[in-house]
């Protein structure tokens, strides 16, 4: 028996238990899963209505810009773009930095300097709509 058949054996008498042991625990990570799937499904329509948005205020003033942002639902639609994205994003960084970092400290490090510049710049873009819609 060469060691390509023994190993090849080895292989085959395992359990299923046996095989995925180690490779991460199966019970958590789905409601992460679920929520990134559902923000990126509130991202189709909110982004076509951004795109929208950009479209029929293509050379406005600023004068035309605040008065359309002064619409309570125009706010609130930008409002919940700027949520939407930014969450998905902050999933989607996190996912990959949990998958591609294999050091704990750097992983942890980063993710925070992440998350970090992922709300800063989400405030920035929140109070920029609230600027917008209250001048």
């Amino acid at each position: 028996m060469n060691a390509e058949d023994k190993n090849l054996s080895i292989k085959i008498r395992r359990s299923q238990l046996g095989r995925a042991r180690g490779l991460g625990s199966a019970k958590s990570g789905i409601g992460q899963w679920w929520v990134q799937r559902m923000t990126a499904v509130a991202l189709v329509p909110l982004s076509l209505y951004f795109v929208v948005s950009v479209i029929l205020l293509l050379g406005a003033d600023q004068a035309r810009m605040a008065a359309y942002m002064a619409e309570p639902w125009n706010a609130a639609l930008f409002l919940a773009l700027i949520a939407m994205l930014f969450y998905h994003l902050a999933l989607g960084v996190q996912v990959i930095l949990e998958d591609y970092v294999p050091s704990e400290a750097t992983r942890l490090m980063l993710m925070l300097v992440a998350k970090g510049v992922i709300l800063f710049l989400a405030l920035i873009s929140a109070a920029s709509v609230l600027k917008l819609a209250f001048s």
